[in-house]
């Protein structure tokens, strides 16, 4: 009976060890998936052993389960998050695991009621329970402010809910954006000017061929982002892809074109330049001498003159 004793206690303490060093490894890695589980571990535990550690985990509340196409991972739940759950009921529970399927998109009231299946009222005492313990937290939508969205309190919301950085509580700070357009054209005028050929005596001098001075004033969006950081002018963190925002904005502004090319391991990389602004035209340009090709064989008296131009009769309205 004794030896009976200490049998069970011996595997109690083994499956006990074996729980705690899963916890360690998902801890450690974040998301694990059974076969590194199955490496990580002495050879001597069985696949009988593994499953009844991990459905203990996950029935505890200490695991959760994620599949990515074929694959089963495994990773820790949030500890304090369990704790503010504890005596929770299965409504609370359900709807929290309903908006953390949203991840930091959060999802919609209405979307919570079809999911969950609780009526109005129902749904709105749980949302209001799980919001005073600070397990969600509501936000308005930039795309749609009238509509309210949940997600887990801890989570830093997308883009596509807040706006990203153009968005100040869901209202669009349209100078802070025209300053850094401002900044990226100046940036990329600067560098075509740079490149530009020199004048002496009258005549352009260059070392470059138009065409290479035009490529040579390409740059890519790596370059502004750092040329905007170091101006110091965005008091929130701005990232390469809102540079190419700012830059395709330009584009369809007229003011920026952009090109393909290759970055040093040869893929197709985004380039960008100031555009060239023509030369406002002269006075003599909008007259049709300006333009005519017979200009030099015109005179008084001529086969060809200005008191017989029809040109020159439509545009002075005789």
């Amino acid at each position: 009976m004794a030896v009976a004793e200490v049998v069970i206690k011996q595997e109690a303490a083994e499956a006990l060890d074996l729980e705690v060093r899963i916890l360690e490894l998902c801890q450690r890695s974040g998301e694990v998936s059974h076969d590194i589980i199955r490496q990580e571990l002495p050879q001597h535990v069985d696949p009988a052993r593994l499953a009844t550690a991990l459905n203990r985990l996950l029935s505890g509340g200490r695991l959760e389960v994620l599949k990515q196409g074929d694959t089963l991972f495994y990773r820790t739940k949030n500890t304090e998050v369990l704790g503010d759950l504890q005596g929770a009921d299965n409504e609370e529970i359900l709807v929290y695991q309903i908006i953390e399927q949203s991840n930091n998109k959060g999802i919609w009231t209405r979307d919570i009621r079809q999911k969950s299946g609780l009526n109005e009222t129902q749904l709105k005492k749980v949302l209001k329970t799980l919001d005073s313990k600070k397990i969600i937290k509501q936000l308005k939508s930039v795309g749609n402010q009238k509509r309210k969205v949940y997600m887990l309190y801890n989570l830093e919301p997308d883009q596509s809910v807040t706006g990203g950085p153009w968005f100040t509580d869901q209202d669009f700070e349209s100078e802070f954006v025209d300053v850094l357009m401002q900044q990226c054209f100046k940036f990329l005028q600067h560098k075509a000017a740079a490149k530009a050929p020199s004048s002496f005596g009258g005549v352009l001098v260059s070392d470059l061929d138009p065409i290479a001075q035009r490529n040579a004033a390409l740059t890519n969006s790596a370059d502004v982002w750092e040329f905007i950081n170091k101006l110091g002018i965005s008091k929130v963190k701005l990232t390469v892809e809102h540079i190419e925002m700012l830059l395709s904005a330009l584009i369809y502004d007229g003011k920026v074109e952009s090109e393909v090319g290759t970055d040093k391991e040869g893929k197709p990389l985004a380039l960008y330049r100031a555009r060239l602004v023509a030369p406002a035209a002269t006075g003599l340009m909008h007259s049709p001498c300006g333009s005519c090709p017979l200009v030099f064989n015109c005179c008084d008296g001529g086969a060809i003159s200005p008191a017989t131009c029809v040109y020159m009769k439509e545009w002075l309205g005789w």
